[in-house]
């Protein structure tokens, strides 16, 4: 069966005694002239070895680059070039490789859409806890929107966190605050989480001012200080 095209073309029977950075140079000065280049995925690993993806940005580009560069001399060597049968396969083939900077890039992204949004709307709400507030309970000592809390510290403990909770996205959330030093997961545990400042006063700020911030629309984060 035919391969579809798109935007990635794959490229074999490359000279592999050529360094990844020459290789990437070169070949980026070849297939530039057709259309502008994306991307391009070359590795040295033995699974990799002699094969390139370039990502154009234009379908018409890729064509043209497939039919006026099959079997062009590269470094000696005929290459070989087809669609690749997928566009995903860039990230299958690289194992993780171009899809990690994909995912960091989407990550980032939504942690700074969450960053962003941090300020404008806290939210009440649990989405594994419904907390029933007693009038006078938020301001009642110890207490924070009806969270009950343990004596000042300057490490937070952060729970009732959904499942696709990550790091990045709680750095980018906490690092606007001044003091943040750094956000510490628990293995095998999505829901919970510590973030460190370097001082009660400035983690009580950041406390306050996210307290039942919701991460996803149906879970609100819960912050207290850690136990000493």
């Amino acid at each position: 069966m035919d391969i579809r095209p798109n935007h990635t073309i794959y490229i074999n029977n490359i000279n592999d005694k050529i360094k990844k950075e020459e290789l990437k140079r070169s070949l980026y000065a070849l297939f530039s002239q057709f259309g502008q280049v994306i991307d391009i995925v070359a590795m040295k690993t033995m699974k990799m070895r002699g094969q390139a993806f370039v990502i154009f940005k234009e379908l018409a580009a890729a064509t043209n680059a497939l039919r006026q560069l099959q079997g062009f001399p590269f470094y000696n060597k005929p290459m070989r070039i087809q669609y690749a049968k997928t566009d995903s396969e860039v990230i299958a083939k690289v194992k993780g490789s171009y899809g990690d900077k994909e995912k960091k890039k989407k990550e980032k992204k939504k942690a700074q859409e969450l960053a962003a949004n941090a300020t404008k709307k806290p939210a009440a709400g649990l989405c594994t806890e419904t907390l029933h507030v007693i009038p006078g309970m938020i301001t009642g000592p110890g207490w924070s929107r009806g969270v009950p809390d343990n004596p000042p510290n300057y490490i937070l403990f952060l729970s009732n966190l959904p499942e696709e909770t990550n790091e990045m996205m709680l750095s980018m959330l906490f690092n606007q605050f001044p003091g943040f030093k750094e956000v510490r997961l628990v293995p095998g545990k999505h829901d919970i989480a510590f973030v460190e400042f370097e001082s009660d006063t400035q983690a009580g700020v950041a406390k306050d001012a996210l307290q039942g911030f919701r991460i996803t629309a149906t879970c609100a984060m819960k912050i207290t200080y850690a136990k000493k």
